[in-house]
């Protein structure tokens, strides 16, 4: 007999004699009433025990967290709420259900509760909803550069190289942790170690991409990536994943252009397919509103910052005319901003990012002509030698979205750039090649797709829309 789902029954519009389905019970009301859930939808679907003919020591097993088996009738609801429900013929429990230590109870639970039940927490609404929208959005990551001619380009996850030069990395040896082969001086010799040299979790993959655009022309990678920062912030994940872009020939103008188009896409493909995932969410965030003073709530529901970035046009702005907007502004002038603007060359903060898109432009915009010292090696120096072609894009209620750049494709000027930092020539001596043979103008980003769940779901923690966050002293799971 043919398995449906949850969701594929409460779209069907015809009765059904008999229908055959799996789920978890959410919950089990008057000895009748079973909430089934499978995860297909964040609706549940009613089932109707017959209990005078259904064996006393099987209801007594329904309970929340029970896996169930369930044949029955597909039949117009009697009550309100649903169009359909199933009258049950035969109900089999399936495997073991302990109702007095299962920890999801339909009750609220705090977040910080489900993190510590992380291998539970997709059975509650919301981070069913929110695991639904990552897959959604991870899916759409892939169909609009697949649709736009890019290749998928796996960058290694054990590197010799630093990308972004911050030292927070990962390390990755087979010595003997206790006793580790040594040199003359007294240091550990990762020429003995498994690669022959220091290796570390890469930080990003953008440096590989770029050798395989010069190449292919399109490419893009999308893997996880690790950071060693000792950060316990709502913003900062030890393991996290990344969409890194790389195009042959695109100069700065084409990588906002193609930034701005990808996001738009995205974020419209799960606003059409997964509505009913978004309006739970936005419902749960305009409760979770109301407990707040006024000062402190939110100017736009969920669903209106998705449209906000999907209507409008980015607006483009270079750093220098956004520092004179900041340190001009009333928040700057009145000392309201916790990072004061005082003179060229400050790196900006969130507060900042987010007073230039939601107060002063109204509108996502991408910011352009970086400081040189702010930024990284591998970005191309400006005419005027104290910018690089960088971009930020920023979003309502998150600030920083995405960061990019037109690449720096002239050898010397490379060269020096890395003299200046201590970057070693030999380290990165393939990377150079690039700019030896066949060097010309490309461009890319780099977008973090945990904050870019996070602003599609509205969760203000990143470690609730990975499925099993890793940050300081936490590698459960």
């Amino acid at each position: 007999m043919k398995s449906h789902t949850v969701s594929e029954l409460l779209s069907n519009n015809s009765i059904l004699p008999e229908v055959n389905i799996k789920g978890w019970v959410r919950t089990f009301r008057a000895n009748r009433f079973i909430a089934l859930n499978d995860g297909s939808t964040i609706n549940n679907i009613q089932c109707v025990v017959d209990f005078e003919n259904t064996d006393e020591a099987i209801l007594k097993r329904i309970t929340t967290g029970a896996a169930v088996h369930i044949i029955g009738e597909l039949v117009e609801s009697l009550g309100k709420g649903q169009k359909v429900e199933i009258n049950v013929k035969t109900i089999k429990i399936l495997g073991d259900s302990d109702p007095e230590t299962y920890p999801i109870q339909p009750k609220k639970h705090s977040f910080e509760f489900l993190r510590e039940n992380a291998h539970l927490r997709t059975r509650t609404n919301t981070f069913s909803a929110v695991m639904r929208l990552r897959s959604a959005l991870s899916f759409a990551i892939h169909k609009y550069f697949n649709e736009n001619g890019f290749f998928y380009m796996h960058a290694p996850i054990i590197t010799g190289s630093d990308a972004e030069g911050a030292g927070e990395m990962f390390r990755v040896s087979g010595l003997d942790a206790k006793n580790p082969p040594l040199t003359e001086d007294g240091k550990v010799d990762f020429s003995k170690d498994f690669f022959g040299k220091e290796t570390n979790l890469t930080v990003s993959g953008q440096l590989e991409a770029e050798t395989y655009a010069m190449s292919l022309g399109k490419v893009y990678t999308f893997g996880p990536t690790f950071r060693a920062e000792n950060s316990n912030t709502s913003r900062h994940l030890a393991e996290f994943w990344m969409i890194e872009p790389e195009v042959a020939f695109m100069d700065l103008a084409g990588n906002m252009d193609l930034a701005e188009d990808f996001l738009k896409y995205v974020l419209k493909y799960v606003l059409t397919n997964n509505r009913e995932d978004l309006d739970f969410l936005e419902s749960r965030l305009l409760d979770e509103e109301k407990s707040k003073p006024q000062a402190e709530r939110s100017e736009m529901s969920l669903i209106e910052k998705l449209n906000f970035v999907i209507e409008n046009n980015f607006k483009r702005v270079s750093y220098t005319e956004a520092i004179d907007i900041l340190r001009n502004s009333t928040p700057n002038k009145k000392k309201k901003f916790k990072y004061i603007i005082n003179e060229w060359g400050a790196d900006l903060q969130s507060e900042h990012e987010r007073f230039l898109v939601e107060k002063h432009f109204n509108c996502p915009v991408i910011l352009f002509d970086y400081p040189a010292n702010i930024k990284a090696f591998y970005m191309r120096l400006n005419e005027d030698g104290k910018t690089v072609r960088a971009m930020d894009i920023l979003f309502p209620g998150i600030g920083e979205m995405v960061g990019g750049s037109q690449r720096e494709e002239r050898l010397e000027v490379l060269k020096e750039k890395m003299a200046a930092l201590d970057i070693d020539e030999e380290e990165l001596w393939w990377y150079l090649d690039l700019r030896k043979y066949g060097s010309a103008v490309h461009s890319g980003f780099g977008l973090g797709f945990e904050r870019l769940v996070m602003f599609a779901t509205g969760m203000t923690n990143i470690r609730d829309v990975i499925p099993f966050p890793r940050t300081p002293q936490n590698a459960e799971f």
